[in-house]
């Protein structure tokens, strides 16, 4: 039985669930216009601007909410998440698994998302080596990938040094038959003063 305190709080939360779906649809929305409006400014078509919605710790309801409002690129950093998530979910979504990716969990990952679009990224041989293993032992068509690339040098963050990212890249494009290298990746620091000096250590 359940007390007027606990009766209080579900009630509570299940009032907030619909709010909070209403906030992250508008939200999308603003961001949709935000990328429309600056690829104007700067002579490119929005169509080739692809918006990963990251929907990492968010629950299914919410994910379904933004879903059917025409959303359908979304990224997960943790593959516990990701492969409870993508069965209980449209096939139609385009999957990208976002961070450091553990070479152990590769199999498990692509046997549970079969509509997983992109790895982002792969910061070293050993792990672009399983991910093209098990890609072509699932007779998957080539797997796009980004090299993560620590531009900020900061310890907590994973991603190749600056220096050894052509190298990783070059592995991935010739040595790796099941996945097409589509680019390079990073995260800067919080500091987002630094952020165009990040950006620039991979020009």
């Amino acid at each position: 039985m359940e007390t007027q305190e606990e009766e209080t709080l579900k009630k509570d939360t299940e009032m907030a669930a619909p709010a909070m779906e209403g906030v992250a649809v508008t939200a999308l929305r603003s961001v949709m216009y935000r990328v429309q409006q600056a690829a104007q400014k700067s002579g490119r078509s929005s169509d080739q601007i692809r918006v990963v919605g990251v929907s990492k710790t968010k629950p299914i309801s919410l994910i379904r909410e933004v879903y059917d409002a025409g959303h359908r690129c979304f990224g997960e950093n943790y593959v516990q998440e990701i492969i409870e998530k993508a069965p209980q979910l449209p096939e139609d979504i385009e999957w990208h698994f976002i961070g450091h990716l553990q070479s152990n969990k590769v199999k498990s990952l692509l046997a549970a998302v079969p509509n997983l679009a992109m790895v982002e990224g792969v910061d070293d041989e050993k792990v672009a080596n399983y991910l093209d293993r098990f890609n072509g032992s699932f007779g998957r068509k080539p797997l796009k990938v980004l090299v993560q690339v620590n531009t900020s040098g900061e310890e907590s963050k994973s991603g190749v040094e600056p220096s050894s990212c052509v190298e990783l890249a070059k592995h991935v494009k010739m040595g790796c038959p099941n996945l097409e290298f589509s680019g390079l990746m990073t995260i800067g620091m919080l500091d987002y003063t630094s952020t165009p000096e990040n950006f620039r250590v991979m020009t």
